[in-house]
């Protein structure tokens, strides 16, 4: 006879412990190094005294009433007057205008460059070694050539009697005999951003080029075999690859193109056209020419604190990057 025994109801498990997200940590130092600091503390002294010493007398004088002709030739002492440069400054309407025509050009400075720049790089890494060469040696040509040398150039070029732009546009039926392109507002810019461009591109293109390079080939072969467009490519692969490389050379067009001096100054003593300053161009006018030190100053601080705004905000755009 056999005693039939209860069967055993399974005993339910306890749930798991949710596994803890391991750390992994940063192997980078995160103390003090004193053998980098003692190398960096040379050229922090250089840079203190060639370049913090008049950034301090910049902001001294911007709270001065300081001239040449008050104070510097008759050596009386500068009278304090606080904010009252800034405050005449910022509520004459000529600075608005005068920064809304620098911002403007700078706008359409660095859309034709970062642009024309990017399609030259592309088209590099498409080239033969022998075009590869000649374009490369024809943007270093570009590059070296000094700033006044290369003004002075398109001054010939653009000259309203011997100017080869106007001999080219006459032939071809077009009305520019003896037209006078730094003499209007719209057409000196033109010149203008056609020179700054010019010499920026190379730059431009060379660093977008190195980037390019690195750009991994199995990740576009993959992406073609999928189906991928051209353009699909360059927006989802090429782009994200090198981003970091195109935020560097985009915040120093930015900082570059605003503050442009020599090509807009030397194209000015050619031309002379009427507004067509731009903020480098006046602080140096108005605080060297006429010897109006405070005010210039004040614009030269102001311009300085929109700087290093930019600067900020882009390094803490590489270290958000870095945290990713």
């Amino acid at each position: 006879m056999t005693v039939d025994t209860p069967a055993r109801e399974a005993v339910p498990l306890p749930p798991a412990p949710p596994r803890r997200k391991r750390k992994i940590r940063d192997g980078r130092d995160r103390g003090v190094s004193w053998p980098a600091v003692g190398l960096l503390l040379p050229a922090v002294v250089v840079l203190g005294i060639f370049l913090g010493y008049p950034l301090l007398r910049m902001f001294v004088y911007s709270f001065q009433d300081f001239t040449r002709n008050k104070n510097l030739f008759s050596g009386k002492a500068p009278e304090w007057v606080g904010l009252a440069q800034y405050e005449k400054i910022l509520t004459d309407g000529a600075f608005w205008a005068l920064m809304a025509r620098s911002f403007g050009l700078m706008v359409v400075l660095v859309t034709l460059t970062m642009s024309l720049g990017m399609l030259i790089a592309l088209l590099m890494q498409r080239l033969g070694k022998g075009l590869k060469l000649l374009v490369s040696v024809g943007l270093l040509l570009a590059w070296s050539m000094p700033a006044l040398t290369s003004t002075i150039i398109f001054q010939w070029m653009f000259d309203t009697s011997y100017g080869v732009v106007n001999y080219v546009l006459t032939s071809v039926g077009l009305d520019f005999d003896r037209f006078a392109w730094l003499s209007q507002p719209l057409t000196f810019f033109f010149v203008a951003t056609v020179l700054i461009t010019w010499q920026s591109i190379p730059f431009v293109a060379f660093t977008l080029f190195a980037g390019l390079t690195q750009v991994p080939d199995d990740a576009l072969e993959a992406a073609e075999l999928d189906g991928a467009s051209s353009w699909g490519r360059f927006r989802h692969i090429v782009v994200p690859f090198i981003k970091p490389v195109i935020a560097v050379v985009l915040m120093l067009q930015v900082i570059w193109d605003l503050r442009v001096f020599t090509q807009i100054y030397a194209l000015r003593q050619a031309g002379a056209a009427p507004n067509t300053d731009v903020i480098g161009t006046y602080i140096y006018r108005y605080g060297v020419a006429q010897g109006n030190y405070s005010e210039a100053s004040a614009i030269a601080v102001i311009l300085t604190l929109i700087m290093l705004a930019l600067s900020f905000l882009y390094i803490r755009s590489l270290l958000r990057q870095e945290d990713v």
